[in-house]
C-alpha cells in the first residue's frame, strides 16, 4: 500500500499545478492554422500530462492490489494493470518526445526522425504488451504469484532508454545555441529529459519501487516552474500591456480571423455599463446581435457591413489598419465613437480597439462656434457668397441694408451695394426682375411685418419663385434668417435653377418609368398591375357610398395559344397575342385593355363603350367568327357583365360573371370549331 504515495501525491500534486494546460486538451485538432501555433505545444503538453496521469493512477492500483495477489481474482486485476501501466509508460515517453518537438518548433529532418522513431518504440511495446499474455515477453506471475520480469521489458526499456538519450543530448544541443530566457527554458526541459531517463533506470533495476512515478513528478514540477510558469508570467505581463494600452481606449479586441473567438480587454466604466452581454465566443456573430440593441438606428446598417470576416480582410488589403466612425447609444445618449482595425503579424487576428471621439467632435464644434463669433461682417458675407448669389445684411430695426453680390444672373450690378430702406427697395426691384405670375407672391413674402411676425415663430423661412434675367425665366430662393444677436436679417438668394429643372426631369422620368411598369411588354396595352390598381380604386369608391360612373367588364381568352405555340412556336404565340390585344384596343376605343394573364385580357367598360357595350361585343363576336371559319386571326372567347349599384358589393364579383360568360362562349366556339374540321 505505502508504494501508491508517491503516486497519490503526484497525481494530486499534477491536477493543482497543471489544471489550466489539462484544460485544453484535445485529441485531434483539424484547424491547420491551430497546427502552425503554439496551441500546438500546449495541446501536445496536455497530452504528456494526460498520459502521466493515466500512468499515476495505474501505479497506485498496481500498489494496491499487489498487496492482495494472493487472491486469484485480485490477481487477474493486477494483470491487467500491469499491462495497461506499461502501455501508459510507453504512452508518456511517446507524448513527452511529441512536446519537445513541438515547443522547439522545429520542423526539420531530425524532428521527423525522432516522430517516427518514438511511434515505432512506441508500437514494438504494444506488441510485446499483446503477445505477453500468450508469451510471457514483458512479465508474469509465477505459481505463487511472485511478480517476474521478462526479457522483453528489458529490450523494450533498453530502446525507450536509448530514445531519452538522445532527446536529452540534443536539448542540451539546442541548449547551447539559446540565450537568455530560451536558454533557461531549455536546461529546464532538457534536465526534466535527464532525471525521466534516470529514474527510468532506475525502475528498470528495481520494479518494486516507484521510481519512474517519482522522475516524472520531478519533471513535471521542473517544467512548471521553469517553463510553463515563465510563459504564464509573460501571458500575464503581456496582458497587462493590453489592460494598459487599452486605458487609452473605451474597448480593445483580440480575435482569431479564422473562428472568431475574441479576448475584451476595457477599463472604461462607462462603457462597462452598458453591460453588453456575452452569448457565445464569436466575434463576428455576438458584435451583429449587439449592433441591434446599442447602434444608434440610423448608423445599424453601416456598422453591420463592417463586423463581416471578408469585409474586414479587404479593408486590410494593401493597409496596416483601418478606421471607421458611428455612434453608440449609451445611458440613452448617442456618443460618437472611432474604431480601428489591424492585423497581427502571425496574420491570425484582428486586433481592434474603440475610442469614443464624443468630447472630440463637441469640442470641435465649439472651436468652430467660437469662431463664427469672432469673425468680421466681411468674412461672414464671403463665406455666405458661396453658396448664394446675392446676401442682404438688414437691420431689424431702421431695415438699412448692404449687399455682397457674384454671379450676376440679374444683370450688371456693383459687387457691394447699400441703402436706407430694404423693403421699400426690394418692392421696387421686384416688378422689373420677379416673373410676372409670381410677383404678388414675393411682396407678400417679403412684407416687413410678414418678414417680422415669421421671424419672431421660426429661425428660418424661404420662397422659391421665378426671374428674368438675360431674356430667360430662372428659379431662385430667398432665405431669411435671423443673425446671433437678433439686430439683423440675413437674407440669401441662390439660383436653383438646376435643382428645379432636375426635379421636374426626375418626376417626368419618374412618372414615365411607373407608366411603364403599368403597361404589358408584348402587347403595350396595360398589365395585370395596372388592373389591380383600378381595381382598388373602384373598390374604395364602391365601399364610400360615392355614385360610380356605370361600368362593366368584358373578361376575354385567346383560344388555341398553347397549340400555335407547340406547333409554329413562341414567335408565333407572341405574335397571335399582340392581334389579341389589337383586336380589342380596336374594338373598345374608349375603354383601357388589360393583358390579365398570358392569353387572358380584360376590358374596362366605360363612357360610350359602356353606352354600346351590346353592339360591341356583337361586334367582336361576330370578327372572331369571321376569323374562325377562314382560319386566319385571334379567336377569343368573351363574356361581359355590368355593375349593378343595387346588388354589387364587390367588383370581384362583377369580374366573376364576365368571366362564367366568358366560359360558356369559349365552349360554343370550340364545338363550332370542332363542327369545321
Amino acid at each position: 500500500m505505502s508504494y501508491s504515495i508517491i503516486s497519490v501525491l503526484a497525481f494530486i500534486l499534477n491536477l493543482i499545478i497543471n489544471h489550466e494546460p489539462l484544460r485544453h486538451f484535445k485529441i485531434y485538432s483539424k484547424d491547420k492554422k491551430e497546427k502552425k501555433s503554439e496551441h500546438l505545444t500546449t495541446i501536445r503538453y496536455s497530452h504528456f500530462l494526460t498520459a502521466a496521469n493515466c500512468y499515476f493512477i495505474t501505479d497506485i492500483i498496481w500498489g494496491i492490489l499487489f498487496d492482495y495477489r494472493s487472491n486469484d481474482t485480485v490477481l487477474a486485476f493486477l494483470y491487467w494493470d500491469c499491462t495497461l501501466y506499461f502501455a501508459f509508460l510507453f504512452l508518456t515517453i511517446v507524448t513527452w518526445i511529441r512536446y519537445i518537438v513541438a515547443y522547439l518548433n522545429k520542423k526539420g529532418r531530425l524532428s521527423k526522425i525522432f516522430i517516427k522513431v518514438q511511434w515505432i518504440l512506441f508500437a514494438i511495446g504494444l506488441i510485446h504488451l499483446i503477445l505477453n499474455p500468450f508469451h510471457p515477453l514483458i512479465f508474469y506471475f509465477n505459481a505463487e504469484h511472485e511478480y517476474i520480469t521478462g526479457p522483453g521489458r528489458h529490450t523494450s526499456f533498453i530502446l525507450q532508454l536509448t530514445l531519452y538519450t538522445l532527446t536529452t543530448i540534443y536539448m542540451f544541443y539546442i541548449t547551447c545555441k539559446s540565450s537568455g530566457k530560451n536558454k533557461v527554458r531549455h536546461i529546464a526541459v532538457g534536465t526534466t529529459c535527464l532525471v525521466m531517463n534516470l529514474f527510468l533506470i532506475l525502475q528498470i533495476l528495481n520494479p518494486n519501487y516507484p521510481f519512474y512515478g517519482m522522475g516524472l513528478l520531478i519533471g513535471i514540477c521542473v517544467i512548471h516552474s521553469f517553463v510553463e510558469a515563465g510563459e504564464m508570467k509573460e501571458k500575464e505581463i503581456y496582458d497587462h500591456i493590453a489592460t494598459s494600452l487599452a486605458e487609452d481606449y473605451e474597448v480593445l479586441y483580440y480575435i482569431s480571423i479564422e473562428t472568431g473567438e475574441f479576448l475584451e480587454f476595457s477599463t472604461n466604466k462607462e462603457y462597462d455599463s452598458m453591460n453588453v452581454p456575452i452569448k457565445s465566443r464569436n466575434f463576428y456573430n455576438e458584435t451583429l446581435a449587439n449592433i441591434e440593441k446599442y447602434v444608434h438606428p440610423d448608423d445599424r446598417e453601416f456598422a453591420k457591413s463592417m463586423y463581416q470576416k471578408d469585409a474586414m480582410l479587404k479593408n486590410l488589403e494593401g493597409k496596416k489598419s483601418y478606421s471607421y466612425k458611428y455612434r453608440i447609444m449609451i445611458n440613452g445618449q448617442p456618443r460618437h465613437f472611432q474604431f480601428t482595425v489591424m492585423r497581427t503579424n502571425d496574420d491570425m487576428h484582428f486586433i481592434l480597439y474603440g475610442k469614443n471621439i464624443d468630447d472630440e467632435i463637441t469640442a470641435k464644434n465649439m472651436r468652430l462656434e467660437n469662431q463664427k463669433h469672432h469673425v468680421t461682417f466681411s468674412q461672414i458675407a464671403e463665406i455666405l457668397a458661396v453658396n448664394y448669389d446675392v446676401i442682404y445684411y438688414v437691420d431689424a430695426k431702421d431695415s438699412s441694408y448692404i449687399s455682397y453680390e457674384c454671379r450676376n444672373i440679374y444683370g450688371k450690378l456693383d459687387m457691394q451695394k447699400s441703402g436706407d430702406d430694404f423693403f421699400a427697395d426690394a418692392k421696387n426691384d421686384i416688378s422689373n426682375i420677379v416673373y410676372k405670375s409670381d410677383c404678388d407672391l414675393v411682396l407678400a413674402f417679403i412684407d416687413r411685418d410678414h418678414i417680422i411676425t415669421t421671424m419672431n415663430n421660426q429661425k428660418r423661412c424661404s420662397i422659391d419663385y421665378r426671374v428674368l434675367a438675360f431674356k430667360k425665366t430662372h428659379y431662385v430662393r430667398m432665405t431669411v434668417r435671423k443673425s446671433t444677436d437678433k439686430s439683423h436679417y440675413i437674407i440669401g438668394i441662390e439660383n436653383i435653377d438646376d435643382e428645379i429643372r432636375k426635379e421636374k426631369r426626375h418626376l417626368k422620368e419618374l412618372n414615365t418609368e411607373k407608366e411603364l411598369a403599368r403597361r404589358d411588354e408584348l402587347t403595350g396595352v396595360k398589365n395585370k398591375t395596372a388592373y389591380n390598381e383600378l381595381e382598388k380604386s373602384v373598390q374604395t369608391n364602391i365601399d364610400n357610398g360615392m355614385d360610380y360612373l356605370p361600368f362593366g367588364f368584358v373578361v376575354c381568352d385567346a383560344n388555341n395559344l398553347k397549340r400555335i405555340n407547340d406547333t409554329e412556336g413562341h414567335v408565333a404565340g407572341d405574335e397571335y397575342i399582340k392581334k389579341s390585344a389589337m383586336l380589342l384596343c380596336d374594338t373598345f376605343v374608349h375603354s383601357p385593355v388589360f393583358r390579365f394573364g398570358g392569353d387572358e385580357f380584360v376590358v374596362f367598360l366605360r363612357g360610350n363603350d359602356y353606352l354600346n357595350r351590346k353592339m360591341l361585343m356583337e361586334n367582336l363576336r361576330a370578327q372572331v367568327k369571321d376569323n374562325l371559319q377562314a382560319g386566319t386571326g385571334p379567336i377569343l372567347a368573351s363574356g361581359m357583365a355590368e355593375y349593378t349599384p343595387e346588388t354589387d358589393s364587390l367588383v370581384s364579383e362583377i369580374f366573376d360573371r364576365a368571366d362564367k360568360e366568358m366560359y360558356k362562349n369559349k365552349r360554343k366556339l370550340k364545338k363550332e370549331e370542332s363542327s369545321l374540321i
